[in-house]
């Protein structure tokens, strides 16, 4: 039950509400610009180190076995949820403005959460193992996965494709620092397991960091001017039906392909969800910062409802075992 009211309550979020409230009341400008960016794009680098170092092979192999729940896992992610984005896209501006079809088309490219996917799956009764390797083969694909797909299908810096600057921030700041992290993780796989709440707080700060630089840049460029309040509910029901389709699809999938119940519970959390913590700093690397608060802002919108939603039906999973 704590983990529930936490989930709902969700701590982080009401901080990274705080941090939106910073940015519109005191943007950072001038000189502190380019200090906010420099921490930014460090902070960015060193979450991926850790991301690498975190990656688990023994936790990859004991799941690797159940392939055909893999697939149909990155076939959501990957797959129908880009397709979603792209249909969004085709609606009349009247009823989804292009902005707010910018960033859900964004957000619908990003992998899977790590922690809340085996969280949920953990409390619904579900395949753990199995949640751990989804969960990981999805964020480990989308380091490569999503900016591939944000090049072919995303305009970024006024020009279609990612440009020989942006390729190079993904390899210096998310590439690099991945894998190097993973390599050393035999040397520090034990500090940081040890360490691991210290350095989950490393991470929620470093993506604090990316939404002030992001959000303190939407605020100079007028961003407000850019989103109505409307907007804001748009992408509030935008959310709610991209979730809700993706649960039944992935639902009726699982059943289709003849999972077990707790392949099927993998399934439906890993398949469904969409990484906060991947998808604010690739946005900080693959975007302009002055767009990235207008990118991020469906994610952030869309994060609350995936965290509501899912703590209700892991719930409700749990009380049918």
């Amino acid at each position: 039950m704590n983990r529930i009211l936490v989930a709902i309550v969700d701590p982080f979020l009401l901080a990274l509400l705080a941090t939106v409230g910073l940015a519109a009341l005191f943007p950072a400008t001038g000189p502190a610009t380019v200090l906010v960016n420099h921490v930014a794009d460090a902070a960015i680098a060193l979450l991926f180190f850790f991301h690498g170092a975190k990656l688990s092979r023994d936790a990859i192999l004991a799941g690797i076995g159940h392939w055909r729940l893999h697939l149909a896992v990155l076939a959501s992610t990957f797959g129908l949820f880009p397709l979603l984005g792209l249909a969004a896209g085709l609606l009349p501006a009247s009823v989804l403005s292009p902005v707010v079809a910018t960033g859900i088309l964004y957000l619908c490219l990003l992998p899977s959460t790590v922690q809340s996917s085996i969280a949920f799956v953990s409390i619904a009764g579900g395949n753990v193992p199995a949640a751990i390797c989804s969960a990981s083969a999805s964020n480990l694909l989308g380091i490569f996965i999503t900016p591939l797909m944000v090049g072919l299908l995303m305009h970024t810096g006024g020009q279609a494709g990612i440009s020989l600057a942006a390729l190079e921030a993904i390899i210096l700041q998310l590439l690099v620092p991945f894998i190097a992290g993973h390599l050393a993780r035999p040397l520090i796989g034990q500090f940081v397991q040890k360490h691991k709440q210290t350095i989950s707080y490393t991470d929620r700060g470093s993506i604090l960091l990316v939404v002030y630089s992001a959000f303190s840049a939407a605020m100079v460029e007028g961003l407000w001017h850019k989103v109505a309040p409307s907007d804001l509910l748009v992408i509030s029901a935008a959310s709610i039906m991209l979730l809700a389709m993706v649960l039944v699809a992935t639902a009726l999938t699982g059943r289709w392909l003849g999972f077990t119940v707790a392949d099927r519970i993998v399934l439906v959390f890993c398949g469904s969800k969409k990484s906060l913590v991947s998808g604010v700093p690739m946005a900080g690397v693959l975007f302009p910062v002055a767009q990235v608060g207008l990118i991020i802002l469906p994610l952030m919108i869309f994060h609350q409802i995936q965290l509501l939603v899912c703590t209700w039906l892991a719930a409700r999973y749990r009380r049918s075992a």
